[in-house]
C-alpha cells in the first residue's frame, strides 16, 4: 500500500513498463549531463572514480603485502597492486563509451589485422631504439655486458613480453586514447598532448617518487612521442603500443636478466639519474630521435588528420 500511494503521489502508474520507460529516460539525461562537461571535469571523474575503486582493493592488498600508501613500493609489491588497478580499466572504459556515444574505434582501438601490424612495427621500432642506445654506451664503456646471463633472458623474455603488452594497451588505450580524445573536445591537438602527457608522466609518483622526480620531464616527453605515433598511425594505437610495450619490455628484461651494469665512466645526466634511462640525456636523444623518425615517415597520415 505505501509503495502504491508513493507512485501515486508522484504520478507514476503501477504498470512496470511505466517503471522501466522513467528510469531510461533519468539514465539518459544523466548521461547526456556527463556529456556536455567540460574536458578536464570528464578526466577528473575518470581519475577519482578509478581511485575510488582501487583504494579498497589496495589497502586490502597492502596489508599482505607490508605495503602502506605513499610508500616506495619494490617490484614485487608493486605487480599485485598494478595488475587489479589495470583490470579496472574494461570497466571505466564501459562506462566511458556509455557517456560519450562512441565506440572503441574512436580511441584508436579498432579491433582489425591493422593494429597487429603496427605493434610489430612499433616492437621492432622501439627495441633498434633500445639497441642504439645500449650499443653506444657499451662502446664508450660506459656500461658492461653480461653475456653469462643471456640464458636467463631466454627464460625471462616472453613472460616480461606479456606484462609489458598488457600494461602498454592499458596505458596507450587511457592516456593516448581516452584523455587525448576527450581533450580535444575542447583543445587544440597539441595542447591535448600536452596536458595528457602531463598526467601521464605526474601519475608514476604513485608508485616511487625519489626516482621518479628525475625522470618526469623524461616520461613526459615519452607521452608526447607515443601521441605522435598515434597521429603517424592514422589514429591508431597500434604503433604506440607497440613502442611502449618495446620499452617496457627491453628495459625490464635487460635489468630483471642482469644483462648490463653500469661502470663508473659515465655521468648519471647522460646514462640517468639512478640508472634510469628517462632521467639521462641519452634517454631524451633516444626519445627525440624516434619522435623524428614518426613525423617523418608519418608526415602524410598526420597531415591528413589537421
Amino acid at each position: 500500500m505505501a509503495l502504491i500511494i508513493i507512485k501515486n503521489c508522484f504520478g507514476i502508474a503501477s504498470n512496470p513498463g511505466t517503471w522501466e520507460v522513467v528510469f531510461s529516460s533519468h539514465i539518459s539525461h544523466w548521461l547526456f549531463s556527463l556529456r556536455q562537461f567540460s574536458s578536464e571535469s570528464k578526466i577528473t571523474l575518470f581519475l577519482l572514480t578509478w581511485l575510488l575503486l582501487w583504494l579498497p582493493i589496495s589497502l586490502i592488498l597492502g596489508k599482505k603485502l607490508n605495503w602502506k600508501p605513499f610508500q616506495p613500493l619494490s617490484s614485487a609489491q608493486k605487480i599485485p597492486l598494478l595488475v587489479p588497478l589495470y583490470l579496472l580499466v574494461p570497466v571505466l572504459a564501459w562506462f566511458t563509451l556509455m557517456v560519450e556515444g562512441t565506440s572503441l574505434q574512436d580511441y584508436g582501438l579498432g579491433l582489425n589485422g591493422g593494429i597487429l601490424i603496427s605493434l610489430c612495427q612499433g616492437i621492432f621500432l622501439g627495441l633498434g631504439g633500445l639497441a642504439v642506445v645500449f650499443i653506444l654506451e657499451g662502446g664508450l664503456g660506459w656500461l658492461k655486458w653480461h653475456p653469462e646471463n643471456l640464458i636467463e633472458l631466454v627464460k625471462i623474455a616472453l613472460p616480461i613480453l606479456g606484462l609489458a603488452l598488457w600494461i602498454a594497451l592499458t596505458e596507450e588505450f587511457v592516456f593516448r586514447g581516452i584523455f587525448q580524445t576527450i581533450f580535444q573536445q575542447h583543445y587544440s591537438q597539441w595542447i591535448s598532448a600536452i596536458v595528457a602527457s602531463a598526467i601521464f608522466a605526474m601519475l608514476h609518483l604513485l608508485w616511487e617518487r625519489k626516482e621518479t622526480i628525475p625522470q618526469l620531464p623524461g616520461l613526459w616527453l615519452m607521452g608526447i612521442v607515443l601521441v605522435i605515433a598515434r597521429w603517424a598511425d592514422g589514429g591508431s594505437l597500434g604503433l604506440a603500443w607497440g613502442l611502449h610495450a618495446a620499452w617496457v619490455w627491453g628495459l625490464s628484461s635487460l635489468e630483471a636478466a642482469h644483462l648490463i651494469s653500469y661502470t663508473s665512466q659515465g655521468k648519471d645526466w647522460i646514462i640517468g639519474i639512478y640508472q634510469q634511462p628517462l632521467a639521462g640525456m641519452m634517454g631524451i636523444l633516444c626519445l627525440l630521435g624516434t619522435s623524428i623518425l614518426l613525423w617523418y615517415l608519418g608526415t602524410p597520415t598526420i597531415n591528413s588528420l589537421w
